[in-house]
Order: structure tokens, then C-alpha cells, then sequence
């Protein structure tokens, strides 16, 4: 086998509006070739359950290679792969430059469209992902939603699974009764006339759907952190990034979501607003797939340009321009788990060097997977692979041995915490708390309640 590429990754553009993208028999072909470079290789093992799918497929067939694995089960490899960009960030040798080009997550994701249009799209997979419906309906009746949604109730929960295929253990996110625009609406402007303006920085938080109708907290504390620095900052959320639409197939409804908020961000980022997406999973479809996706779309890239993960943008004003002080340490340490789509951005490990501007305050790293895939790990038939994934993650918490555990994906934190809850056996008299780091750096200036 030849020898890796030692160049930086590329990405090619995905090539969705070419009929030879959506050529079943062409998309055959393309899955042979990479499945039997993967299966030569192997280095990819124990990212996640693909992997071994592809490997067990392989060796249990009967001549102990590719050909002997039928193509109708080539779908069971798609199925388990949450496209966390993992293997093409961090393992694979042969992706582009490199003449092979191998780009397994992208790759499942044609498998994925071609089977979307051909089929269509599952009533309650497609409800599911239009988060924008979901959340505007779990946000107004969020005391009922939150009671039916909680892993606890053993009498919704358990229909739940029968009708929507939830898994009935799987703790699920919780609604705010309050969305964020309101609650920033409600507060007014964060502004601190005393702190200093650092050059008048001025930034657009791009709410995104789980910050929105789910989590206002992360939201609240960034607009503290950066109010305490001098930072002026907006409230934005046109729609859905169009992530869990991405997860099924549903390139079209991505390029809509992609022109759609495009078109509300980039007026700010005239006038001089960075942009900040609240959840990493938003920021890596902003800053990368959406050009991938509309390719010659030169505001896209634009926007991609202007964009900031909120954790990225700390440690941009600390290196540029000092922080505010007032940092005080967040006693018993902190467990940061990186976050798949925040290590995707290729940006380093951000979340980890902000918190670690804290002083005396102990920063242990976690860079195992959570397991969680977003909706893809609370599925029945995916939650207890979801556990089993996750579980080094939980031992490497435990070991830490942290008061807090914290991760930049709120979904992948929830379900860490689960896991942990569910593998430690030393029932600790203080629960771990599972907070947004950009939380942690609010309390530590002590700008939470």
C-alpha cells in the first residue's frame, strides 16, 4: 500500500447538482473502491461503529475479502455513520491530496442522498429534523413537552419509541419556554460601559436552533462574556443551519437553509460584525459544508470568512487584545470534551485554551467520542451502540476526576453525562454538572447566577 498523503487535508465540493452524483451504479463503484482501501488499512477501527460493520462484513464473508460481501449490505455501513468527519480530520491517510481521495464521510452522505431521493425521506425522520417546527411547538407548550420527553416517564416514553423509534432511555434535550431572541429581547442591550472597547468589536449571535429553543443559557452567557470584554453583540436566527437535514440526505433543503440565513448574516457582516455560531456543529456547516454544498457561491464564502466558533472567537480577543479581568478559578478542575464537528473545523482545540485562560484552574482534556451522533445516538437501534462509544469518554471523565465536564456540543455533553451516570459505580455525593464551556467562563467572571 502506498504511503499517506503528508499534506494538509482537501475537501472537494460535493458535486450533488451532476448527474453522476445521484448514478447508483457509479455511487456502487465508488463504495468498492474506498470500502477496499479501508479494509487494507484499518486505522479507523475504533472511531465508530462503521468501521467495524465494514470490517465484520468482510471477514465473516466467505472469501475473507470485499467481494464477498453483498452490496445490499454495503447500507448497513452507511447507517451507522453519524458523519462526524473524524476519520477524514484525523485518521485517514488517503484523503485528497492524495491520489486515492478518500472521503468516507462524504461519501456516506451521497449513499444517503441517492437513497433519500430515491425512497424518500421517513414521515418522522423528516419531522424530526425540522428543528425550526419543533422548536417553536416545544417551546410553547415546554412544561408538557418536558414532561413527555423525559426519560423518566414510563408512560410517553415508551410510545415514544413505538411511534417516533426513540429510544426510552435516551435523555432527550429540553425545551425553554422562553426562546433565546425573546430572552435577549427581554434583557436588552449587554453592554458594559466600563470595560474597554478593544478596537469597538462588534459581533451577530447566530443563535441556531438548540440555543434558541433549547439551551438560552449558552446564549445569555455569551452575550455576559462578551458585553464584560467591550464586545457590542446582536441576536440572530432566521432558521435551522440545516445540519439535521444534512444528516438525511436533503441537500436541497441545505442549500436553502444556506441561502436563507446566508442572506439575514451577511448585511451584518457588511457593517462590520463578526459572526459567531453558538453550537459547533452550526459553525462547522457555516464556515465548511455550505460552500462545499454551494460550491460557487461567492457569498457563501464570504460568510464563511466572517464566521467564529464562540470558543474560537475568546481566544481570538485574548491573543489580539487581552481579556477583561476579573477571571476568578473554578474550583475542583474541569473535564473539556472536544467535540467532533469543533476538532472538524480544524481550528485546535479551542474550547480547551479558552478555559485554560482561567487561573488555577486544572483543564483535562477528552478527545474520545461521546457517542451521541445527535439524533443518531437517542434512535432504538443506535442508543446502546451510542453507550458502548461513549464510555471511554465517561472513563476518562471519572478518572479526571473533575467537578465539572463540560463539552462545546450540548448534545454530545447531555449524552456524556448519561453515559457517566450509567458507568460510574462510585455514586459520587455531587453529580458532575454538564455545562457549555463558554458557561464555565461566564461563572468564573462570575456573571451567572
Amino acid at each position: 500500500m502506498r504511503e499517506g498523503s503528508l499534506e494538509a487535508p482537501v475537501r472537494h465540493p460535493l458535486d450533488w447538482q451532476s448527474p453522476w452524483f445521484w448514478d447508483e451504479g457509479a455511487l456502487e463503484k465508488e463504495m468498492e473502491r474506498v470500502f477496499d482501501i479501508c479494509h487494507g488499512c484499518r486505522r479507523c477501527f475504533n472511531l465508530c461503529d462503521s468501521f467495524p460493520r465494514l470490517f465484520d462484513l468482510i471477514d465473516n464473508g466467505p472469501t475473507g475479502e470485499l467481494d464477498g460481501v453483498k452490496k445490499e449490505d454495503f447500507a448497513r455501513v452507511e447507517a451507522a455513520c453519524t458523519l462526524c468527519d473524524m476519520c477524514f480530520m484525523t485518521k485517514c491517510p488517503y484523503v485528497p491530496p492524495h491520489e486515492w481521495a478518500v472521503d468516507f464521510p462524504h461519501l456516506m452522505l451521497r449513499h444517503r442522498a441517492v437513497q433519500a431521493r430515491k425512497k424518500g425521506i421517513d414521515f418522522v425522520d423528516a419531522t424530526l429534523a425540522d428543528t425550526d417546527r419543533m422548536g417553536r411547538l416545544g417551546s410553547f407548550t415546554a412544561g408538557l413537552a418536558n414532561w413527555a420527553s423525559d426519560e423518566k416517564n414510563t408512560l410517553m416514553r415508551p410510545a415514544l419509541e413505538r411511534y417516533a423509534g426513540i429510544h426510552h432511555g435516551a435523555r432527550l434535550p429540553r425545551f425553554a419556554g422562553e426562546t433565546f431572541q425573546m430572552r435577549a429581547a427581554r434583557q436588552g442591550a449587554a453592554v458594559n460601559d466600563s470595560a474597554p472597547a478593544f478596537g469597538k468589536r462588534k459581533a451577530v449571535l447566530y443563535a441556531t436552533c438548540f440555543v434558541n429553543f433549547n439551551s438560552t443559557d449558552i446564549g445569555a452567557a455569551t452575550r455576559a462574556v462578551l458585553a464584560h470584554n467591550g464586545v457590542e453583540t446582536e441576536v440572530v436566527y432566521p432558521a435551522c443551519c440545516g445540519m439535521p437535514k444534512f444528516e438525511l440526505g436533503d441537500l436541497e433543503a441545505v442549500a436553502d437553509a444556506a441561502r436563507r440565513v446566508s442572506a439575514a448574516l451577511l448585511p451584518w457582516a457588511d457593517k462590520g460584525y463578526d459572526i459567531i455560531a453558538l453550537t459547533p456543529s452550526c459553525a462547522l456547516m457555516l464556515k465548511f459544508e455550505w460552500p462545499l454544498v454551494l460550491p460557487r457561491d461567492p457569498q457563501l464564502e464570504r460568510l464563511s470568512q466572517a464566521t467564529f466558533d464562540v470558543a474560537e472567537y475568546v481566544v481570538d480577543i485574548a491573543k489580539k487584545h487581552g481579556l477583561a479581568p476579573g477571571l476568578a478559578p473554578l474550583e475542583g478542575g474541569v473535564s473539556v470534551h472536544l467535540a467532533c464537528h469543533a476538532r472538524a473545523q480544524n481550528m485546535g482545540a479551542k474550547a480547551a485554551e479558552m478555559l485554560r485562560l482561567i487561573p488555577e484552574t486544572r483543564v483535562a482534556v477528552i478527545e474520545r467520542c461521546s457517542g451521541h451522533g445527535g439524533i443518531w445516538g437517542a434512535r432504538k437501534d443506535n442508543f446502546e451502540t451510542a453507550v458502548k462509544v461513549g464510555k471511554p469518554a465517561a472513563q476518562a471523565a471519572l478518572k479526571n476526576n473533575t467537578r465539572y465536564v463540560t463539552s462545546e456540543c450540548p448534545l454530545a455533553g447531555e449524552h456524556l453525562m448519561q453515559v457517566i451516570e450509567m458507568t460510574d459505580e462510585q455514586h459520587r455525593p455531587e453529580p458532575f454538572r454538564a455545562r457549555h464551556p463558554i458557561e464555565l467562563f461566564a461563572d468564573a467572571y462570575g456573571l451567572t447566577s
